[in-house]
């Protein structure tokens, strides 16, 4: 008998899951799946829809060996050198920074420029799953009206009033091959957000002059709007393989409605033609000439985006509220402008134009109060004393 009591004493604790007193919810961990197993279901993706196609221009590949040799030839040449040696023993090397980037550009850029987009995800709202390695260098810069220039990399930060007027775009090229240069706002686009706004389009430049080129879409303004944060405003450089004449309106005013433009779309209808080779981008946000590109340029009011608070949640009142102070309490449900007035009079009472205010205590704390005042009375006017609380605000 004490044996089966045992036995069913066993099964009942382990049916139960008990462990240090505590009853386990679910299955047991023996049966249950692992994080990652679970992770994978919540982030599973179908691989139809998410296989990335290297659309871009083919890299020039090196053996490794080559590159093998290269290194080592290089370490050895550094190496053979004493005076290299001795300016670093005595911290005078100096390191070229033109000759380090020229280096940076040649070998590793456009994998460190590829990876920065796709955290950005300019590549998923271009192309979907399209993307590709920018092999080819854009050197694109503003002027600035201190004669100083400020270029656009991957990514930095550059404020409307700094990209007024249209870049200087410089990139190396043949004399003999033609290229295609867009630049489209990711998040600007005022009604739909699938789509972007073109901002500046020409076709047919001739090697690396950009000046020649035929210009379809004159150049826009950055205009983020007010509070949407950062936008992204990307430039592309496209290889033709032959002159092209896209089907595309030619736009010279600020007309928002002819510049809606879908990267994807026109590069699906001209994608045997055109090969994407360059990359580069900046964030904008909104200043004060976003709010005059809107009133005189398009003479429209300018949109602005305000986070809407819902109204804080107030809990039905109670007869004998507990260990809440009574003034605090009778505050939640009042007029707001009443409770501003109360404490503006009350700022205003001890007040006087010709006569000095008076000192503040040297020490608030130290000040005994009344006897037989209530102790919500105390909290208030340790408030005051201290200059804490809402009277400050008023």
């Amino acid at each position: 008998m004490l044996n089966t009591f045992r036995r069913a004493l066993v099964t009942n604790i382990q049916y139960q899951q008990i462990r240090l007193g505590h009853r386990i919810r679910g299955k047991a961990p023996i049966y249950c799946r692992t994080i990652k197993e679970r992770l994978d279901e919540l982030n599973y993706k179908d691989e139809i829809y998410t296989t990335r196609i290297d659309i871009g221009l083919p890299m020039v590949k090196s053996s490794s060996s080559e590159k093998r040799n290269g290194r080592l030839e290089h370490i050895k040449k550094i190496k053979s050198d004493r005076t290299l040696e001795k300016l670093a023993r005595e911290h005078k090397l100096t390191v070229d920074l033109l000759d380090a980037r020229k280096e940076w550009l040649n070998t590793l850029a456009p994998f460190h420029k590829k990876d920065i987009a796709d955290h950005y995800g300019v590549f998923e709202h271009l192309y979907g799953e399209g993307y590709f390695l920018p092999s080819v260098n854009l050197d694109i810069s503003y002027d600035m009206d201190n004669g100083s220039t400020l270029p656009v990399y991957t990514g930095n930060v550059i404020k409307p009033r700094e990209s007024l007027q249209r870049p200087y775009v410089s990139f190396e090229s043949d004399n003999d091959t033609l290229w295609t240069l867009v630049m489209t706002s990711l998040d600007g686009h005022l009604t739909e957000s699938d789509k972007e706004y073109v901002h500046w389009f020409i076709a047919n430049i001739p090697g690396n002059q950009v000046e020649k080129g035929d210009t379809l879409v004159e150049y826009l303004q950055p205009f983020p709007l007010k509070g949407t944060g950062f936008h992204r405003y990307v430039f592309v450089l496209y290889k033709q393989n032959a002159k092209m004449s896209y089907d595309l309106p030619k736009v010279t005013s600020a007309s928002l409605e002819n510049r809606t433009f879908v990267t994807r779309d026109w590069y699906k209808k001209n994608q045997d033609e055109i090969t994407p080779g360059g990359l580069a981008f900046y964030q904008s946000d909104w200043d004060d000439t976003v709010r005059d590109f809107f009133h005189k340029t398009l003479n429209t009011k300018e949109p602005i985006y305000e986070y809407d608070f819902p109204a804080p949640y107030i809990r039905p009142q109670e007869w004998y509220p507990r260990r809440k102070p009574f003034n605090l309490y009778m505050d939640k449900y009042r007029d707001p402008k009443q409770i501003n007035k109360e404490y503006f009079l009350r700022k205003l009472k001890n007040e006087d134009p010709f006569k000095k205010p008076p000192p503040p205590l040297k020490f608030p704390n130290a000040h005994a109060f009344p006897k037989g005042m209530p102790s919500w009375l105390k909290l208030h006017e340790r408030k005051i004393r201290l200059g804490w609380g809402r009277v400050n605000d008023v």
